[in-house]
């Protein structure tokens, strides 16, 4: 019975490239691993009320992917990341098939482990890990500038060189899911920010079509504009594109 119910709670696998290990979120497994690392799970711990979302620990129930191919270091991992929170953990044994898992799993964060990394490894893991999405920290042995460069142009929050050490990890992981978050901010911002200048670009030449049309002076052509939006419950940026539309139609 308790080998049932092992095998219908926790995964293990050897093969390469493949999951080796999932832990259920919220779930005990009848095997003695899997049952300490779920002790989180079990421990009662009294939250107080946050008044700012900035104010949330970073590390909270997390859906963590790990990409290990030494099994005895995919364990320490588990057991470090443990400590930090009831969090639902998947570890793969290679990043053949990485992108596929990403899309099946959709992490919060992906934690890559790379004994001897190469520039083509790299770009390979960093493009399948969707950096852009989630936070992804990258840890490995050695480096150079043209690897570090390839790392950080393509997204990567958390760049450590050195390997992975599982004393490290929760800070390692808190500073990707912040740096994460401030540049997802500054990528919102940033594209409102162009949104709002073409927006800008399309009413000043809507605005120019009906000086020249109508002999408006710039405010007149703007409450004109303003005016229709209000009529028709449209905003002012529509009317103008329709307007310039219909101008580049007729001439």
């Amino acid at each position: 019975m308790a080998g049932e119910a092992r095998s219908q709670r926790c995964s293990i696998f050897v093969q390469p490239c493949t999951l080796i290990w999932q832990r259920p979120l919220r779930r005990l497994c009848a095997d003695p691993l899997a049952s300490y690392l779920a002790l989180p799970a079990r421990t009662k711990r009294v939250v107080q009320p946050l008044k700012k979302e900035t104010a949330r620990p970073v590390t909270t129930t997390l859906k963590i992917l790990v990409v290990e191919p030494d099994k005895s270091r995919a364990h320490a991992i588990i057991d470090s990341l443990a400590t930090t929170g009831d969090h639902h953990i998947t570890v793969l044994s290679g990043h053949t098939g990485l992108a596929r898992s990403v899309a099946d799993f959709n992490p919060d964060i992906v934690l890559v482990d790379i004994t001897n990394p190469s520039r083509d490894m790299i770009e390979e893991l960093t493009l399948a890990s969707s950096p852009l999405e989630r936070p992804v920290a990258m840890f490995v042995d050695r480096s150079d500038d043209s690897m570090t460069k390839a790392a950080i142009e393509a997204g990567v929050s958390a760049y450590v060189v050195d390997g992975l050490r599982t004393d490290r990890l929760k800070p390692v992981m808190d500073a990707a899911i912040s740096r994460f978050r401030m540049f997802q901010r500054l990528r919102t911002e940033l594209a409102a920010t162009k949104r709002a200048l073409e927006e800008r670009k399309i009413v000043d030449r809507a605005k120019g079509i009906l000086m020249r049309a109508r002999g408006l002076s710039e405010d007149e052509a703007y409450a004109l504009m303003r005016k229709t939006a209000m009529g028709q419950g449209k905003k002012i940026v529509d009317v103008a594109q329709a307007l310039v539309t219909a101008s580049d139609l007729l001439s």
